[in-house]
């Protein structure tokens, strides 16, 4: 189970680049004017995880299998998307299908590539987007509550239910905020109820700071303006150079390091904004080992362990029994599932396990 996050922001600001970059494809036309994406350009990469090399080496793993992220490229938005503007229905019909939002925000400056706006302002510009987002949000909430407060009038259990967390919702859009600031200690059932309006401003946002290569290592004022910004929000923040991914993305292993080295950054870039992405979604990776193959899984925090059974096979989640559980540490250290087992490290534990991020697990299931 991967997860889709869409890149979006003003044109001009580095999505397709940084799109590329993640993809390791020049699938995406990167060009100085706006609009040059038209369709949304969708890309697959695999998540970088240290762990999966080292439980494949000792299971002797004849295959090794990450789990993957995509990527959606989408159309740049401008002023006025909520009327239509520009590629405005689009660029909004592309966002509701994503699960979270990469906001790319231009904080570098070159009289080479325009702007947009004409200046130089990444907090401006991500309120030029969330503002689209919430008219769009704040249109087709008025629209709905008018008929669920009808239906509620007349003790409808499906109105009665939902109508209070639509309000919830709209006071939030009517007083300038995004419907995300309800997550924070939302009821589970209030939080599925929410899911299902499927509101574009209830989606996660993660800050990507598109800077100059010089300040790809320390960032720069714009970057520390974003990141007051996002921490208002209880946003996350990332600072990424799109022009070091695009280079990195060319170079063998050996060479993409070295330059790393030279520039003072420690990583990829792709790799923080994965691990951004996960805590973003509350996602968490178990492990699947064996003499055959090695592979990375994906469930959200909170899974159990039918649960995240069902992510190899349905008939896994059906029919399970238990699972054989062998935390991280205790597989690499005691050098294996043998080793585990000898040194009572692995566990059975049943439909109530929750499961935890870098269990390696064995699934038994009725057919």
């Amino acid at each position: 189970m991967g997860f889709k996050c869409g890149i979006v922001g003003l044109p001009n600001v580095g999505k397709s680049t940084l799109f590329n970059a993640l993809t390791r494809t020049a699938a995406a036309q990167a060009a100085n004017y706006p609009f040059c994406t038209i369709e949304p350009n969708t890309g697959e990469v695999a998540v970088p995880d240290p762990r999966l090399a080292s439980i494949a080496s000792i299971a002797k793993s004849k295959e090794v299998v990450p789990t993957r992220i995509s990527f959606v490229d989408i159309a740049g938005l401008v002023r006025g998307a909520s009327k239509g503007e520009g590629l405005g229905n689009q660029f909004l019909a592309n966002i509701r299908e994503v699960d979270a939002i990469v906001h790319v925000l231009r904080c570098f400056e070159d009289d080479d590539i325009t702007h947009v706006e004409g200046r130089i302002d990444p907090v401006a510009d991500a309120e030029t987007v969330e503002t689209e987002l919430m008219l769009s949000d704040l249109e087709s909430l008025e629209r709905r509550v008018v008929q669920f407060r009808k239906r509620a009038s007349s003790k409808d259990k499906e109105a009665l239910t939902v109508l209070p967390v639509m309000e919830e919702a709209l006071k939030l859009l009517q007083d300038g905020k995004p419907v995300r600031m309800m997550l924070a200690g939302i009821a589970p059932e209030d939080l599925k109820i929410l899911e299902g309006l499927n509101l574009l401003t209830s989606k996660p946002v993660l800050y990507v700071c598109n800077v100059a290569e010089g300040d790809a290592a320390t960032g720069n004022e714009h970057t520390t303006a974003v990141e007051a910004m996002a921490q208002q929000q209880g946003a996350r923040t990332v600072v990424i150079s799109a022009a070091i991914e695009a280079e990195v993305a060319q170079l063998p292993d050996a060479e993409a390091k070295e330059f790393l080295d030279e520039m003072g950054l420690d990583e990829p870039g792709l790799d923080r904004l994965i691990r951004a992405g996960y805590e973003l979604l509350s996602l968490i990776t178990y492990f699947t080992a064996g003499p055959k193959e090695t592979r990375a899984w994906t469930v959200h925090k909170g899974a159990k362990a039918p649960q995240a059974a069902g992510v190899i096979h349905t008939d896994f989640e059906r029919g399970f029994i238990r699972a054989q559980t062998i935390a991280y540490d205790d597989f690499v250290t005691l050098g294996g599932e043998v080793a585990a087992k000898e040194a009572g490290k692995a566990r059975d534990e049943g439909k109530e396990y929750v499961v935890q991020d870098g269990d390696v697990l064995l699934f038994r299931f009725n057919t």
